[in-house]
């Protein structure tokens, strides 16, 4: 039985008067993907980054309940948020390489950490780039800029750099929403590989891409969690007419 890495209770958020949460209850296996589907809007995004507390940075957001990582609340006073976004790493909806060689792109983090060596530099590079399955098509271009890459390819680099910090969990928003479907499938096989070594939530607005990917979805609507269940489940047999209707397309 896996154990869970997030275990989410009675969590509330509201955006200065407006809602976005209501009364959500989850738990987040490890080493699995988690799916969040459901129509725009619905809190996908807010919830997915309410896990890392980038919600922080929204001064009119409030929140009530428990978000728990490995059982320490992480809205904890004395929570370090650091460490929580060093552990819980994201990735966004489009690619965002920093205007930077794709080396430093990937050496950042860790130099931010302290990490001088070169040598141990140059091992986290490489070993971050080999798991975003990118190291061939950069290793020769480790002193160019990364705005250069094609759009697939920054996407990669950007999940490399999340790598790079050594995360239990990658947080996905949308990843593959600014990709051709070639790059699409890569970045979509890039996550079935990534599972063996982190637990990773995407939200996605494609019902077949959760369907390909996820061992788990959790379906959203205006606010409030529908139903969660295994991948299989949610698109074979729901026990919900609300995920029904989305699944097959009546709504959303």
């Amino acid at each position: 039985m896996n154990a869970d890495v997030f275990t989410i209770k009675n969590l509330d958020l509201h955006y200065g008067t407006l809602q976005a949460l209501k009364d959500i209850n989850i738990n987040i296996e490890k080493n699995k993907v988690t799916a969040l589907i459901g129509p725009s809007g619905c809190g996908k995004s807010t919830f997915l980054r309410c896990l890392n507390r980038m919600n922080d940075l929204i001064d009119v957001c409030k929140i009530n309940g428990d978000v728990l990582f490995h059982e320490n609340d992480v809205y904890d006073r004395n929570y370090d948020v650091i460490s929580l976004r060093t552990k819980v790493g994201m990735v966004f909806q489009k690619p965002n390489p920093f205007p930077m060689t794709v080396y430093d792109n990937i050496a950042y983090g860790p130099r931010c950490q302290g990490v001088k060596n070169k040598d141990k530099l140059d091992k986290i590079v490489e070993n971050s780039l080999k798991k975003s399955a990118i190291w061939e098509e950069v290793k020769d271009r480790l002193k160019d800029s990364a705005i250069g890459l094609s759009g697939g390819q920054q996407q990669r680099l950007c999940i490399a750099r999340a790598i790079a910090m050594e995360p239990e969990v990658i947080l996905m928003d949308e990843p593959t929403s600014a990709l051709d479907p070639i790059a699409t499938l890569k970045i979509e096989q890039l996550i079935t590989d990534l599972k063996k070594n982190y637990t990773i939530i995407i939200v996605t607005h494609s019902m077949q891409q959760a369907a390909r990917i996820s061992d788990n979805t959790a379906f959203f609507l205006t606010g409030e969690l529908i139903e969660y269940d295994k991948t299989d489940v949610i698109f074979s047999n729901p026990k919900h007419t609300k995920t029904e209707d989305y699944i097959t397309g009546r709504f959303g």
